[in-house]
Formats: C-alpha cells, structure tokens, sequence
C-alpha cells in the first residue's frame, strides 16, 4: 500500500491547538500560505494580531538541521539583517505538536521586489552581501550542499527510476541530461576551487518581501552550504546584456560588504541547469502528496516532459558559452 499523505492529519484543529501549546490563544481563524514542501498558516490571535506557524515536511529534515536554519536565521537578525527568524518560546524555536515538529514566525507584509531596477538590485546585493559576511563566518554541519550530486544526478536517477518519463522520451530524457551534467562539471572545474558558504538557498523573488524600508528575506527551508552566486543568480532575467547590467547593480551593492570571486560567474548557468533537473525530481518525489497534483496539473504529462527536454538542451548551449561579464 502507499504510503500515507504525509499531512492527512493536520487538521485545522491540530494546527490552532499546536499554536496554543506556545503560550497563544488563537480567535479561530487561520489562512493557507503559498507553500508546497511544508505547510505554512497565517494564524490570527485573540489580541487581533496574526503569527505565521510553520509545519516542516515528515523526514525530511533532521531536528538538528532544522534547529541548524533556525540559529543561522536568528543569528541573521541579532545583526540586524532584515531576515524573518522564528519565535523563541521558553528559549525553544522548534516544537512538536501530534507528531508535528512546527515554528512559529512573525508576520511580515511586503511585494515582490522591482528586479527590472537597478537601484533595486544595488539594494538587494548590499542585503544578500551581509548575510554572505555571516554566512562565511561558520560552516553548517546537519544541512546538506549544494552540488552536482544532490541537485543534478540523484534527482535525475529518481526520475529515471520512477516511471514518470513517457517510455517514448525515456531514451531521449537520459541522453540529454547526461549530457548537460557533463557540461555543468566542465562549468565547476573552470571555476575552479569555489568557497562553500552558508546560504539562503532559494533566494528568488517570492522569498523576499520588499518595502519602503527594503526587503524582509523568509524562508530558510533550503539554507545549505554552496557558492554565494547561488543566492545572486535567480534575481537575473532577460537577454544576455540585460543580465550582465543586472549584476552589475548587484554585483555593487554585494562588494561593499563582501568579496565577489569572478569565477564563480562560470556557475550561473550550470546552477540554473541544476535548479531545472532538481525541480523535476522534486515533482516526481512528491506526485504522492495531494497537494500536488492539484498545484502542478501540467507534471506528469507528455508535454510537460518534451517541454522538459527542450529546456535541458537549451541550456546545453548556453552552458558551453563564456560566462557573464561585469565592471568590477
């Protein structure tokens, strides 16, 4: 038999009760956030405020990797670095409640941030920049890295394993991602000797909540050790020379607070080739969670995986290219 959902008994009611295990009293009312890996809910308060509560995925993360994210987050904000950290509750930041481990955040309002602006991303390298300064200063010890292994070839083994890919693709899948790691490991060996670094991880746009003031940054789920571009490259679109532009607007505000080693603009497109291979994966990882074949109607379709395949060969061009240049 498969195996059971893995949040079929977070029940609206377990949620609230698990809030008020922490000193809370919940009005009732609770709203499901955008998120797919965990479960995340705007919880509003007998006070007429709200908190956000944080249910982590079953087995996926170790409780000291979990306890891991939450001091990088919280040692973030004792710099005051507008990182959204979890709420300390008789000095405990991880809780558990009915075979839940959960966090508890403080609601934070912003938009997506203007990436087509340039002083905007001066503004956000100076931010990703002195959490790099942090992030350098200590090494993660229960999260695991970024890399070709865990984000190109096990996620690419699993979906050759899973059955997912068309028996008319399947052939065709496996030659060209084959192909495409072979040139991301080129990418890697010209960069040379790159520094691991503690990260934000998914630092693209849905994760950073800007203001008047600037940005909040959420979202630590995927903090890992990896090259500081990681946290640089997603706030990049459009053509070439659009990009070389945008980061050198980033590229500006990153370097007052921390070195910038060129060579790891070799990675850009290898780390992007990376996030597509590693986000198939994901999907076929979890088809056995409701949530999503309901949010990803397109996955597990002949389409989807020929749109798959194109894009892979895509970047198997522009991974033999020179890498992006900047002014330094």
């Amino acid at each position: 038999m498969p195996d059971a959902p893995p949040y079929r008994n977070l029940t609206p009611e377990r949620i609230l009760d698990a809030v008020e295990t922490c000193g809370y009293r919940c009005d009732g009312r609770l709203f499901a956030l955008n998120s797919y890996e965990n479960r995340v809910y705007q919880v509003w308060l007998e006070d007429g405020t709200a908190l956000v509560a944080k249910f982590y995925r079953p087995a996926r993360w170790s409780d000291d990797a979990i306890r891991e994210e939450h001091r990088f987050a919280l040692e973030l904000a004792e710099r005051e670095i507008p990182v959204v950290a979890p709420l300390a509750v008789d000095g405990r930041t991880m809780h558990e409640h009915a075979g839940f481990r959960f966090a508890l955040y403080p609601r934070r309002g912003g938009r997506s941030p203007e990436l087509e602006d340039l002083e905007t991303l001066r503004r956000l390298g100076r931010f990703i920049g002195r959490i790099h300064a942090v992030g350098a200063a200590a090494v993660f010890r229960h999260r695991p890295a970024l890399d070709v292994d865990s984000f190109g070839v096990e996620p690419s083994q699993f979906v050759r394993d899973s059955g997912f890919v068309p028996d008319d693709l399947i052939e065709t899948y496996c030659s060209v991602v084959d192909d495409v790691l072979v040139r991301v490991t080129r990418c890697y060996e010209r960069a040379g000797a790159v520094r691991a670094i503690r990260l934000h991880g998914d630092c693209h746009a849905g994760n950073i909540l800007w203001t008047d003031d600037g940005p909040h940054f959420v979202d630590l789920d995927d903090a890992r050790m990896g090259p500081a571009v990681q946290d640089l490259w997603m706030s990049l679109t459009g053509d070439r020379a659009g990009m070389e532009a945008q980061f050198a607007a980033l590229a500006a505000g990153y370097r007052e607070f921390m070195d910038f080693n060129a060579a790891e603009l070799w990675l850009i497109e290898a780390l992007r080739t990376l996030r597509i291979i590693h986000h198939a994966g994901w999907l076929a990882r979890r088809w056995d969670d409701p949530a999503f074949p309901v949010s990803f109607p397109y996955f597990n379709t002949q389409r989807y995986w020929q749109d798959h395949i194109l894009a892979l060969r895509e970047q198997a061009a522009v991974l033999d290219e020179a890498p992006l240049q900047y002014a330094a």
